[in-house]
């Protein structure tokens, strides 16, 4: 993963939530959601939990006495879903690395994460750690984006940004979001790091929009493709998100727009 693909900084977090939660994280986290309560957890964490898409569907499905623990690696983002969290105070929200995890030896008997696993820099150490937190029995739950080919509106966007530069097509949507994709290289790290038991089940879902512009928003201006445009031509972010709607609306209308995401959803056994 390339250095500037870590960082959430200034009004990305705000557009992040307003705009690519709705599109293409909802389904995902109520699916995941449901299956962590299936597993009644008394003690959860959340590692890379963004701006808590997750922690606000599953918080109301705990259970009074469970306790549950929120981290993401960058501090704006647990800032910012914290804010949007009603209180409770089961929720303990903390900046955590998800390769060197503060917690002790298992401590917790579910780990769930929704599509930050792409974003490790060392998905071996991530997963050892996640390991080493889970108590005996525990279980891993998380989520991956399929290749970008599955996800309609993450390839018209990143084809659409290759017509506008050519010579350097801003490729951070299918290099990291949907980089980390080979469902046996998923069972073979998560088999070294020492789980069992992985069931990868292959989901898909509908990625809608009231208007081709917000997909283009969202990809463009909410996500860190935005650090990518800006770099090839500064104050390039309006024209570059014009021309990805344009694209958008030519293959899928003017109006209401829809088409498929799909994601790996993975559990692993402690």
């Amino acid at each position: 993963m390339l250095e500037a693909d870590k960082a959430f900084t200034g009004s990305i977090p705000e557009n992040y939530d307003r705009y690519m939660v709705p599109l293409i994280f909802e389904p995902f986290a109520a699916d995941l959601a449901q299956r962590a309560t299936s597993l009644a957890p008394s003690a959860v964490l959340e590692v890379a939990a963004g701006t808590g898409v997750v922690t606000r569907v599953l918080a109301p499905k705990l259970s009074a006495g469970a306790s549950y623990v929120v981290t993401d690696l960058n501090q704006p983002m647990i800032d910012y879903a914290a804010s949007q969290q009603a209180p409770d105070a089961r929720i303990q929200w903390r900046q955590a690395d998800a390769m060197a995890l503060p917690f002790d030896d298992a401590a917790f008997d579910l780990v769930c994460c929704q599509f930050g696993a792409m974003f490790f820099p060392d998905r071996s150490s991530a997963y050892r750690e996640a390991r080493r937190v889970l108590k005996p029995g525990g279980h891993f739950l998380f989520s991956v984006w399929d290749r970008i080919e599955e996800n309609v509106f993450a390839d018209d966007v990143t084809n659409a940004l290759a017509e506008i530069f050519p010579n350097d097509p801003p490729r951070f949507l299918a290099r990291t979001p949907h980089g980390y994709h080979d469902r046996e290289l998923i069972r073979t790290d998560l088999q070294r790091a020492g789980f069992s038991h992985v069931v990868i089940e292959t989901r898909a879902e509908q990625s809608r929009a009231s208007s081709p512009r917000l997909p283009a928003v969202a990809y463009c201006q909410g996500t860190l493709l935005r650090n990518e445009i800006e770099a090839r031509e500064a104050g390039s972010l309006e024209a570059a998100t014009d021309y990805a709607t344009s694209a958008i609306a030519a293959r899928h209308g003017t109006g209401e727009v829809a088409a498929k995401i799909q994601a790996h959803v993975i559990m692993a056994g402690a």
